[in-house]
């Protein structure tokens, strides 16, 4: 039998990271991958399509857990994996990224308490950092361990601290996420430098990307509009701040036309507020339901720049050399920031910053070491590395 690996996939930018490391470990005789769909995010849009574009099967374990605070959330996902791990008794679970589930499914794999049925399971570490032999649990990896805003106010900086803290192997996209665990105190032979999986996600798929023309569909040129996304609570929870953002992208999409596909959360707060009708009026401010991954793609390629506060854009825009302006007053993702193609903004400056980007022709060397569409085959080498050979007792 094979060794049972659980991918954790929760939210979306979760099922461009387990998608590569699927297909890798798919290919390997010793490995059985599992996809674990907690739920988290479950409109059809948010989530079902993106399984189809990344070449997914179904989930083989789906929680359907769904929404609600973040206490509900990470609560119901520890209660309802709990009884899957007992179930399922995995050898090794993955979780990726930094949503809720991210953090619940890796405190409940560590908590669990069942022998392992690796008949090697033995660390190549002389150290015994593992310490594999003696575990009476699943070993847990963070893939995108290490990144720190070091801002204690977003969920997502919580959800990283526990979960690095907490996971035996951590699976790094660039050399200040390394630091950042060093400096944490975290034993250096737990960390491995693998790169960034989001990019394996974009190369495995670029043919695909680049035969579509969502823009042409929308009426746009490419180099000549932006795209929007926004859904960080610190911009679209608080109402005033919500307005100001929208009345600021009407002013915008009178210079530059504005393609803006609203998540779930930032369309129920607007709505609320009765900003919806306002911009679904304006001329050039394309309005849209949240996009499949390949179509969000195809407008990311060929934007003229990006308004976000989403982690992944700004990986996505700095590799593709694309200017992204992110709303907000830090970033997990510095690299981007080095790089020259990410500019960190207020509400109170980001429409200069347009301004400015629009009347710029700078290009910008984006080469990144190990973002390099090969990330998830050294994820496949890591594991072997830590599990001599793989193999389960019959």
């Amino acid at each position: 039998l094979s060794m049972k690996i659980h991918l954790i996939s929760a939210a979306r930018p979760n099922f461009m990271k387990i998608a590569p490391l699927y297909h890798a470990l798919s290919k390997e005789p010793w490995a059985e991958p599992l996809i674990v769909h907690t739920g988290q995010h479950y409109d059809l849009n948010m989530s079902d399509v993106f399984f189809q574009d990344l070449g997914l099967p179904a989930p083989d374990l789906h929680l359907g857990v769904g929404s609600g605070s973040h206490a509900e959330q990470s609560g119901h996902v520890m209660m309802a994996y709990e009884k899957v791990l007992f179930e399922n008794r995995p050898d090794l679970v993955i979780v990726v990224g930094d949503v809720n589930s991210t953090m619940a499914c890796t405190i409940a794999a560590v908590k669990i308490s069942f022998k392992s049925t690796l008949s090697n399971l033995t660390s190549t570490d002389p150290a015994g950092v593992l310490n594999s032999a003696d575990l009476d649990r699943p070993i847990v990896a963070h893939l995108e361990a290490g990144l720190r805003s070091f801002d204690r106010t977003m969920p997502e900086e919580i959800n990283r601290l526990v979960t690095d803290t907490l996971a035996d192997i951590l699976w790094t996209p660039s050399p200040d996420a390394d630091d950042n665990l060093i400096r944490e105190g975290v034993d250096r032979q737990k960390i491995q430098r693998v790169g960034n999986i989001m990019i394996d996600s974009l190369e495995m798929l670029r043919s695909s990307i680049q035969k579509e023309s969502v823009y042409s569909d929308m009426g746009l040129h490419p180099g000549k509009y932006g795209l929007v996304t926004l859904h960080r609570p610190s911009n679209v929870d608080n109402p005033e701040i919500m307005t100001r953002l929208c009345q600021a992208l009407l002013r915008i999409s009178q210079r530059v036309p504005l393609v803006f596909p609203v998540h779930p959360r930032t369309r129920k707060r607007m709505e609320n507020l009765g900003l919806m009708s306002l911009l679904e009026k304006a001329d050039n401010l394309i309005i849209s339901e949240p996009i499949n991954y390949i179509r969000f793609m195809n407008l990311t390629f060929n934007c003229r720049f990006a308004l976000t506060d989403s982690g992944g854009l700004q990986e996505e825009t700095t590799y593709l050399g694309i200017p992204c302006l992110t709303l907000r007053p830090n970033t997990e993702r510095p690299v981007t920031i080095h790089k020259g193609t990410n500019r960190l903004c207020r509400l109170d400056n980001f429409e200069e910053h347009v301004d400015d980007l629009l009347s710029s022709k700078t290009s910008h060397d984006c080469k990144i070491d190990l973002w390099d569409g090969r990330t998830a085959a050294r994820v496949v080498a890591s594991i072997k590395s830590y599990f001599k050979e793989p193999k389960r007792v019959p």
